[in-house]
């Protein structure tokens, strides 16, 4: 299944929840289950976006965009990550209105196993999107998959308060929990945004994958002959890109140096998925220096 598809059955899913959560709201007067519900209304509008982002990030190369369209998913994860922030907002804000105007809570038991059977439906997809995310290296699922566990965790806390308040009547106990769902989905709103920002900003490959490139060369290397220097990489969506200059003897024919380069490109591809490596030939005594002044005029 395409991480479209998931985040299509994503949307599916946050319509039934955002049923179930509602439903089960009007029924007991909660404001923990309103600020449950509100956090799926904003899954849904995440998973919208993301969905259009992931379409939009595996468009080819046009002529306005060479490198491809795979940034447009931390667009996805920023746009959650503020929707997310928003919500907590809002969340506090009723929760500080019920706490000055408290009211009773009804058919409690009711509202607790509508929240249970929606978190189980969360729970599952949540899982399944995680590990495609993974897999495909994909930004914007991933996104959505923590925001669906958050709201995981944030139904099985209104869960264990509202039991609480039926066990003990104390119905200050529910503006209380809805803080505490308002605090945990703010954190979870600021990681997406630094996450997306990090994105934009072009980080550097992974630890692991960055070992994986440097073996690779390791087994190219040769004291006389070949070395590589000026190795960077950086990260945009889905896709993965590492530059280097490989020196070799000026002697050498241009078949016989593209022909190693073409060698190294490939045990590079293979040994890192979704890498493209950009590999510029220089002789061994010529070397290339960046951040030259006369470079940037």
């Amino acid at each position: 299944m395409q991480a479209s598809a998931y985040l299509k059955l994503s949307v599916a899913t946050a319509i039934v929840t955002i049923v179930l959560k509602t439903g089960a709201w009007w029924w007991t007067g909660s404001v923990s289950l309103a600020a449950d519900a509100l956090e799926s209304l904003v899954n849904l509008a995440g998973a919208v976006f993301a969905l259009a982002m992931v379409t939009l990030a595996a468009q080819p190369p046009d002529a306005e965009h060479p490198y491809g369209h795979h940034k447009a998913e931390y667009f996805s994860s920023g746009f959650e990550g503020i929707l997310i922030i928003a919500a907590a907002l809002g969340i506090l804000w009723g929760a500080a209105d019920r706490w000055r105007h408290p009211e009773p809570l009804h058919d409690v038991g009711l509202g607790v196993a509508l929240a249970i059977v929606s978190s189980a439906i969360n729970g599952g997809l949540a899982w399944a999107m995680l590990r495609k995310a993974r897999e495909v290296r994909s930004v914007a699922l991933e996104g959505d998959a923590r925001h669906l566990i958050t709201d995981v965790w944030t139904s099985a806390g209104v869960v264990l308060g509202l039991l609480g308040v039926l066990a003990t009547g104390w119905d200050w106990l529910d503006p209380l929990l809805a803080v505490v769902v308002a605090l945990n989905i703010l954190r979870e709103g600021v990681h997406l945004m630094r996450e997306s920002t990090s994105g934009l900003m072009d980080e550097a490959l992974d630890a692991e994958s960055l070992a994986q490139v440097h073996a690779v060369l390791d087994d190219f290397r040769h004291p006389t002959a070949v070395r590589f220097d000026h190795v960077t990489s950086r990260v945009a969506g889905q896709r993965r890109f590492v530059d280097m200059h490989m020196h070799m003897p000026a002697s050498w024919t241009l078949g016989r140096a593209a022909a190693l380069r073409t060698s190294v490109e490939q045990a590079l591809m293979s040994a890192v998925p979704g890498l493209r490596a950009s590999i510029q030939l220089l002789p061994m005594d010529v070397e290339a220096h960046f951040d030259d002044p006369k470079d940037l005029l």
